[in-house]
């Protein structure tokens, strides 16, 4: 698994183009900026109906130093790499992720991870350069005028103003697109076209898959620490310290992006949707079997280091998925004035759930509304499956026309959701035969992406300060 699923190591970052090695898109790699990843946008999905709806979700090496500070830290071939350099990736990251502030122990783990990315970074810039095939500054300079206009709704020059504000630079956004620019094209003509896959091995596969339907699918998140024998115990110790900080209420998806070794690492740490055999780990296979959806295992310890997994959702392959049905709601909703007392809240919010109740089709809301001055918010072509997991088992139970019991509190107000249609689910095909190619394609790429960036760190000079 981990081999198929990590590109060079590369575990955080703002924008990400090698990750998505495979496609060699730089727009598609744009569009991954500041992007939620793939269970994130099931997150998303559920914080964009809420937000339509208005339903609320429940080492010293690098110390802090002079933001100005010109010092090395390293030298990776002659060429420095500065504390500034560090410090103004790592700005970036944070406001990218909407940071306000992080425990210190975090932020000096974020500056060694910043640290060997910038040591990667700076190595397939000069490997791009030295096949002569260097990523020049026009090239740099239209990426990121792209960048500020199409992500962040600026110009280049407010851009620059905006990453100042933050503490950091345009120079540092720029030489992240350089690098990853580099990489990409590094890998475009160095390892794609070596990358084959039969017609025999993509049939095969599809067999498989048409073999399996009805069986269980699992879509997981995952978060990959490497570990040496030197570095075990750290490493098992900063993985613990992940996962209680994750049970702790901590988002699974930033801290798959902040820390992850994986090349998921951008997407969340989402592996999408598997058969647990593609774990190719018997001891995972395990793990993950055990699991409910919600729930978290590991630290585990596997061959090259351990894993965080997260089992983000599961189903049944080739089958309907009740909670994927389209549906089209009415909420009707009712606020307390400021001041108003529990008892006297409680009375209304009684009278507010009989009347909902003796509602039996969508064209009475507004009627139904009107004694209580409630407010009806209408919500076309929603996927039960982006509500909140109680409101999801409410409507799978619900007949048209009818109203979910009443939910809220005396600050949020009460409101109740009017099921005015249903669009049923329908099975997933599957992926066709172009989508497997591509799939396997990708995952050789992977691995062979992952062994040239090891041979490139084993030849370069790196000294540290």
């Amino acid at each position: 698994m981990h081999g198929a699923h990590r590109a060079g190591d590369r575990t955080y970052f703002v924008i990400d183009l090698a990750k998505t090695i495979g496609k060699f898109a730089t727009a598609t790699a744009l569009a991954g900026l500041c992007a939620s990843a793939a269970f994130g946008q099931q997150e998303a999905g559920q914080i964009m109906a809420s937000d339509a709806l208005n339903i609320p979700e429940d080492i010293s090496l690098l110390q802090p130093g002079d933001p100005n500070s010109r010092s090395a830290t390293a030298t990776v071939n002659g060429q420095i790499i500065t504390r500034t350099d560090v410090e103004q990736r790592v700005a970036l990251i944070l406001a990218a992720n909407e940071t306000e502030s992080v425990p210190e122990d975090e932020l000096n783990r974020l500056r060694m991870q910043v640290f060997r990315n910038l040591i990667d970074e700076t190595i397939q810039i000069q490997e791009a350069a030295a096949q002569e095939m260097p990523v020049s500054r026009d090239e740099v300079d239209q990426t990121y005028n792209r960048l500020a206009t199409q992500r962040f709704g600026r110009t280049p020059e407010e851009m620059a103003t905006y990453l100042q504000s933050i503490g950091s630079a345009p120079q540092s956004l720029k030489r992240q697109i350089e690098g990853e620019l580099a990489w990409n094209r590094l890998l475009s003509r160095n390892v794609a076209p070596f990358v084959n896959v039969s017609t025999e091995e993509v049939n095969e596969l599809m067999e498989r898959l048409k073999a399996s339907k009805g069986t269980a699918e699992y879509r997981i998140g995952e978060i990959y620490l490497s570990a040496t024998p030197t570095t075990r115990a750290q490493v098992s110790a900063n993985a613990q310290q992940i996962v209680d900080q994750l049970k702790q209420g901590g988002s699974f998806v930033a801290y798959a992006r902040q820390y992850s070794e994986s090349s998921t690492a951008s997407a969340g740490g989402d592996l999408g949707w598997i058969r647990l055999e593609q774990l190719q780990n018997p001891q995972l296979e395990s793990v993950v079997r055990g699991l409910q959806p919600g729930q978290l295992a590991g630290p585990i310890e596997i061959p090259g280091g351990f894993d965080i997994l997260y089992l983000i959702d599961k189903r049944q392959i080739g089958m309907a998925d009740p909670r994927d049905a389209i549906v089209s709601l009415k909420q009707i909703s009712i606020e307390f004035p400021k001041g108003t007392t529990q008892q006297a809240a409680s009375e209304r919010a009684n009278e507010f759930a009989a009347a909902m109740e003796q509602i039996t089709s969508c064209g009475q809301a507004e009627s139904a509304a009107q004694p209580f001055n409630a407010d009806v918010v209408s919500n076309e072509g929603l996927a039960i499956r982006a509500l909140p997991e109680a409101l999801q088992t409410m409507l799978l139970d619900l007949d048209v026309g009818r109203t979910t019991p009443p939910f809220g509190s005396l600050d949020e107000g009460v409101r109740v959701l009017l099921l005015c249609g249903r669009e049923a689910a329908q099975a997933d095909a599957g992926p066709n035969f172009d989508e497997l190619m591509a799939q396997l394609e990708d995952d050789r790429v992977n691995k062979r992406a992952q062994r040239y960036l090891r041979d490139l760190r084993r030849d370069a000079v790196i000294e540290y300060k």
